[in-house]
């Protein structure tokens, strides 16, 4: 167990670092898309992200409640709750719908498309991915329809990244899938980085919290070890505050108490793991710091309102990841 309370050595100088290792990418699949004009292709709402790069030519995005706007090589467009939107090569152009679009296999989760007329190119890389269900936490929750970064923004590192991804998905050399998977956790993680800087003028709310010196270190503390006996005592220590300035001040910023908080991510975490990894709710209570199988099940069915055992396993939507 790390000691937060120690030296200065062993303290999480960088909140949202420790948060965003929750952030993992799971169900990909990316694809190299040769378009020529014209063509339009419609995307309809999906539980995954959505994820293009425009690697040459030019095309139109139709935006969430942002209407068209044009797309140069090296813009990057993320749409974290997969939302419906449209690619084309004009404004209002006419649509195709991506599923009943012919797709050919590169390989495990990569394809390639090639579709439209005889016109001017366009070569996209476009990507679903879901999220592994502990990074939904409110970082999520609060992000925009979509993040849009034109030609690699302030990063210097972004677009030699995205040329990485161009190559890889047409390499079609072996691993090529686990290779994406790891270039697309880079670069979607250092687009939620540049948009959680972007908040800087957020004084309230979960992002205001993370970046809080004091309340940052507890939620980092909660996110990392969360089957440990916190209290309000405890918590305070690793922010370095007083109990009575720690409970006002994070009921203040993150809208919650610390314990309702911890709760919450406890059972976000319960969720994901019975119903992806089949973990036994004996396991997961003793993981999430809880004395007995019984008092873990009793909270979790107060809080998404049926026992854990109906969550293990299944992979479609319940009522318990509803209320979760």
């Amino acid at each position: 167990m790390l000691d937060y309370s120690s030296d200065a050595a062993t303290l999480p100088v960088d909140p949202l670092s420790r948060v965003l290792q929750d952030l993992r990418i799971t169900d990909n699949s990316y694809g190299r898309c040769t378009l020529k004009r014209p063509w339009g292709i419609e995307f309809p709402v999906q539980p995954q992200a959505r994820f293009h790069f425009v690697v040459s030519g030019d095309c139109w995005l139709r935006a969430p409640k942002r209407g068209w706007m044009e797309l140069q090589p090296g813009d990057v467009v993320l749409l974290p709750h997969g939302t419906g939107h449209a690619l084309a090569d004009k404004a209002g152009a006419r649509m195709k719908i991506i599923d009943d679009m012919p797709l050919d296999p590169l390989g495990d989760r990569v394809f390639e498309m090639r579709a439209g007329g005889r016109g001017a190119e366009t070569v996209l890389v476009c990507c679903s991915v879901g999220f592994d269900q502990p990074a939904m936490h409110p970082m999520l929750e609060l992000m925009p329809p979509m993040l849009l970064v034109k030609g690699g923004g302030r990063d210097p590192l972004l677009p030699s990244l995205l040329d990485a991804m161009a190559e890889e998905v047409t390499s079609r050399r072996v691993g090529a899938a686990t290779v994406m998977t790891r270039l697309a956790d880079v670069v979607i993680t250092r687009m939620i980085r540049a948009w959680v800087e972007s908040r800087a003028e957020d004084t309230k709310g979960w992002l205001a919290a993370i970046r809080d010196p004091q309340i940052g270190r507890a939620l980092a503390a909660i996110h990392q070890q969360p089957g440990e006996r916190w209290s309000v005592e405890t918590l305070a220590d690793v922010a370095r505050t007083s109990r009575s300035v720690f409970a006002e001040r994070f009921a203040s910023i993150v809208g919650t108490t610390p314990a309702r908080y911890l709760h919450r991510w406890r059972m976000f975490l319960a969720s994901s793991w019975l119903k992806n990894e089949r973990m036994t709710v004996s396991e997961a209570a003793n993981r999430l710091g809880y004395d007995s199988e019984a008092a873990f099940s009793r909270a979790f069915k107060r809080f998404a309102g049926v026992p854990p055992s109906t969550l293990r396993g299944q992979r479609s939507a319940t009522s318990a990841e509803a209320a979760l």
